[in-house]
């Protein structure tokens, strides 16, 4: 047996575990409560742990917030066992990828790649055709297909992650009773009450955000409403395991049958070995709005209310009515136990119209994300995913706000505006997805190809095929602001050719499409989204021209010039992406500027062996550019190759420098 002599550190206990996210470096003091006064203290407090709150929980812990400074709570004793969402759109896979949690989402969910329209058929004897098959996902996606599984498991996902960067987690059993801004402590002046298994306490926090549902009790406190319509169709949903003879039972389906609409999903493998199926079903019905939200639908008779009509809705009722929708075929559970869970719901189309509520001085204290902020109907696969995104979006604004990152105003006495583009960015991506989504509620909900309707199949087919962009997730553009800038350099022409924005031309306020590239330094063939972990860091994507290889060109001197100026910024908040088109011979490290190797060594690529990443994002490989993606994935601005300064302004909006 051999005999050595082995030296270690401590930190090789380390390499045995999963990799951490690296928090974001914090420039204000930490955290630490001081005063004694019986009331708790925070830096954040989230109320509601569904797929939002959990998914900003996580997104802060991963940044650097510690267990002290932020608190999730939530009034259930655990994350959802049965119903509710089922949907994840490829847009949300890619973050999940990006948080290193997709795997098991990627292995066992049902993955839908077609849509299959029926409608009602000409002959008589067979009551319903199929019309027309269509891509799910029409977009390029790094995922092309739409995933279903059950949204207990998403949120058990994401709360196991969670815990391996706090022991606390969600607070469960507890429940907010009140909230409200008080300003006799202007460090935190958001004072709430919460009861935690029959125990109250008081707590106050510089930052709370409500992910707490529809009828929101955040919402409600701070004075904020819903304002939209509720549509006159009530529907039925049930998740069951199917006996049927319908050809199309595990692809996602519309029916418009004689006797009604139903839409079909395909849902995951359960533990028995059989699939689950939902079914969304049809019922005729009317409804009012309710509680704090404002504007009305079609009147109705007190007598045929949306609250009673619901309540007749039985589960029989449902399946009576599918199994009529889809004669000729046949459809019924496959056994008295494969019920798995069904209800009845409204639909309705609200929004709030402020997300954002401000202390006196100005600065956002309240937010609310999800639910709490928008309403759609569930047909179109929105609702989860959307309220994970609205906190995707929030979370490394709080992030910098609450570490210093941001820098101070240029406004004497007012606060830095990042925090505000929350509510820019998100409201009017909901007002836009609401839009959709009333339209494609009301025609789905009616038949078609009748004069009644005034809609076609063709017709409901290309509004599906148009709104795929919401649907997926990859359509969304932030308008401009301080965080979008789409303003060309003085005295240069765009480099970007092209306006397929959906198919991958650059464009800031949308995301960075993903694209396959060869590493230089191993030959691994990676997804430039895998570079663009969800870990708050800005990066700079230099696209460097075909003239890299000569020590004096632009691309030399612009990938020198950027890392000089990333220097002057807070160290680890910014990253080098460099991807360099087909060049004129074979190369070493030592034929490039050195700063690539030292600060980009495993983020350099081959940008047109694998795919033409230049003609993807539609740029001039003779030309060249510089894109700044922001720690979500959303391009903030492109300029021209050279053009540092354009880059360096941007930056210093968005981060203070040392």
């Amino acid at each position: 047996m051999p005999v050595f002599t082995e030296f270690a550190s401590k930190s090789r206990d380390l390499r045995v575990l999963p990799s951490f996210a690296l928090p974001l470096p914090r420039l204000t003091p930490p955290f630490e409560p001081t005063v004694n006064d019986g009331v708790e203290r925070y830096e954040v407090v989230i109320v509601g742990a569904g797929p939002s709150g959990l998914m900003l929980e996580l997104l802060l812990a991963r940044y650097g917030l510690s267990e002290e400074s932020l608190l999730c709570i939530d009034s259930k004793p655990s994350t959802l066992k049965s119903g509710q969402a089922d949907g994840v759109q490829p847009r949300t896979l890619e973050v999940f990828k990006t948080l290193g949690i997709s795997d098991e989402i990627e292995n066992e969910a049902c993955q839908m790649w077609q849509f299959a329209f029926w409608n009602t058929s000409s002959d008589p004897s067979r009551i319903i055709e199929r019309k027309s098959v269509v891509p799910e996902v029409i977009p390029p996606a790094r995922f092309r297909y739409e995933a279903t599984i059950h949204q207990g498991r998403i949120e058990r996902i994401m709360e196991t992650d969670l815990l391996r960067y706090s022991k606390r987690g969600v607070q469960r059993d507890t429940k907010l009773i009140h909230v409200q801004l008080n300003e006799d402590d202007k460090e935190f002046p958001v004072l709430a009450e919460i009861e935690t298994r029959g125990v109250r306490r008081l707590i106050r926090t510089k930052h709370l955000v409500g992910a707490d549902g529809a009828h929101s009790m955040v919402r409600q406190c701070v004075g904020l409403k819903l304002e939209g319509q509720s549509l006159d169709h009530i529907w039925g949903v049930i998740d069951l395991v199917v006996d049927t003879d319908f050809p199309d039972i595990r692809r996602r389906c519309a029916i418009h049958s004689p006797a009604g609409s139903v839409m079909v999903i395909p849902r995951e493998r359960i533990v028995t070995g059989e699939y689950l199926t939902r079914l969304y079903v049809q019922v005729p019905g009317m409804a009012n709005p309710d509680g704090d939200i404002v504007g009305a639908a079609t009147p109705v008779s007190e007598h045929d209310d949306a609250r009673v009509r619901r309540q007749k809705v039985t589960k029989e009722g449902i399946l009576k009515q599918a199994s009529d929708a889809f004669k000729p075929y046949y459809l019924r559970p496959k056994s008295e136990e494969s019920i798995d869970w069904w209800a009845a719901y409204q639909i309705g189309q609200r929004v709030s119209p402020e997300f954002i509520v401000n202390d006196s001085t100005g600065v956002p204290r309240v937010f609310i994300v999800g639910d709490a902020c928008h309403t759609h109907s569930p047909k179109a696969g929105q609702g989860m995913n959307v309220s994970m995104m609205d906190s995707y979006n929030l979370a490394w604004k709080l992030a910098y706000h609450i570490h210093g990152l941001s820098p101070s105003s240029t406004e004497p006495d007012q606060p830095h505006p990042l925090l505000d583009t929350y509510h820019l960015e998100r409201h009017a991506n909901a007002q836009q997805l609401i839009e959709f989504d009333r339209k494609f509620s009301t025609i789905f909900s009616g038949q078609l190809d009748t004069e009644e309707s005034g809609m076609s199949h063709a017709e409901f087919v290309a509004t599906f095929n148009t709104g795929n962009g919401f649907t997926s997730g990859c359509g969304v553009e932030y308008g401009e602001s301080m965080i979008v800038d789409r303003t060309a350099s003085e005295g240069q022409d765009s480099p970007i050719r092209g306006d397929d924005y959906l198919s991958g031309i650059l464009r800031p306020g949308r995301r960075l499409l993903n694209v396959k590239l060869r590493r230089h330094a191993d030959g691994w063939h990676r997804d430039i989204q895998d570079d663009l972990a969800s870990t708050g860091r800005f990066r700079v994507l230099t696209l460097t021209s075909n003239d890299l290889l000569s020590a004096q060109s632009v691309s030399a001197r612009s990938l020198q010039n950027v890392s000089a100026l990333l220097g002057t910024f807070p160290a680890g908040v910014i990253e080098q992406i460099v991807v360099h088109p087909q060049l004129p011979r074979e190369f070493e490290w030592d034929s490039l500027p050195g700063c690539v190797k030292e600060h980009a060594e495993m983020r350099f690529y081959n940008g047109s062996e694998l795919e033409d990443a230049y003609g993807i994002y539609g740029v001039d490989p003779h030309q060249g550019a510089m894109v700044v993606v922001r720690p979500d994935g959303y391009v903030g601005i492109v300029v021209a190759l050279g053009d540092v300064d354009r880059v360096g302004e941007y930056l210093r909006r968005c981060i203070r420098t040392r």
